[in-house]
């Protein structure tokens, strides 16, 4: 099996490369080898690599900056995905594609399930739901979605290491306590999307870890556990806010944890607790240092 990762450079391109498989061949572009746009580059890509399967990880993540660049995150996270899936559907390949709770608005208050209806709140989310919709359209009931939120790795700019970094500088940390999700480490993601690839799944899918928490609640953890490894000497004080303490151009959701249990019963594997996922991540980060 030969897999081209496209956004290999990102968090979930890191640990997909990691955690390749046996019997696979990982190929690796992302900008500027391909610029999404500029779809020429991958369409040149995919011709050279020949691959059997795109996992695209490769989107415009900037929430906020969304709001003001609103063609660049529609032409990434829409326009690019509806043509690669004309490229699979022409050249026989599978395509996996990496979508986000973003596309729910956050007023069901209870856990998302990929068929719940989608409303989302801001460019961000909005691209990304245009995306799949030009998925589903081309390549029908041989589309793979995989819908995940609250991604963290060792390898580049996450909440995880930026709370690790202030919680070194600032006396005290005022962190968001009214927006629920599910912090997810993009390691067991990545072991996801291998096994549907070799499983051959198809579907609109959620995939986390399990448990919920508040961003403030995943700060707490995050100090605690920090501790515990010796990543910090001492705690300082972590005090809840709510999200008027920290305007944003973008609205985001305010519960939007997702509901996994189609794809863990299908694939047959448990969900970690974020919270054991997050030991792991920063066992990995102490072992760097």
């Amino acid at each position: 099996m030969k897999a081209l990762i496209l956004g290999a450079n990102g968090q979930l391109g890191y640990e997909l490369r990691k955690s390749c498989p046996e019997g696979c061949e990982a190929i690796v572009c992302d900008y500027p080898q391909v610029d999404f746009t500029t779809i020429d580059t991958v369409a040149k890509c995919i011709e050279k690599t020949a691959p059997q399967i795109i996992i695209n990880a490769a989107a415009y993540t900037a929430v906020d900056k969304a709001e003001e660049e609103k063609a660049l995150a529609y032409q990434i996270n829409a326009h690019a995905p509806k043509a690669l899936a004309k490229f699979a559907l022409n050249s026989g390949i599978k395509l996996i594609h990496i979508s986000t709770d973003f596309v729910f608005d956050g007023c069901h208050h209870r856990p998302c399930r990929p068929a719940d209806p989608v409303n989302p709140v801001s460019v961000y989310g909005a691209s990304k739901l245009e995306g799949e919709k030009a998925i589903c359209e081309i390549l029908g009931k041989d589309s793979l979605i995989i819908r995940t939120a609250w991604l963290y790795s060792a390898n580049g700019n996450n909440f995880v290491k930026t709370m690790l970094k202030l919680m070194l500088e600032k006396e005290k940390l005022t962190v968001i306590d009214e927006q629920i999700g599910t912090p997810t480490w993009a390691n067991g993601l990545a072991k996801v999307i291998w096994k549907t690839a070799e499983e051959n799944v198809t579907g609109l899918f959620h995939w986390t870890d399990a448990g919920v928490a508040s961003w403030y609640d995943f700060a707490v953890a995050i100090q605690e556990e920090a501790i515990a490894m010796g990543l910090l000497t001492q705690p300082i004080p972590i005090i809840p806010v709510g999200v008027d303490a920290y305007p944003t151009p973008a609205k985001r959701p305010w519960y939007s944890v997702l509901d996994t249990r189609d794809i863990a019963d299908r694939l047959g594997i448990i969900p970690v607790h974020w919270r054991v996922q997050l030991r792991e991540m920063l066992k990995e980060l102490r072992t760097e240092d």
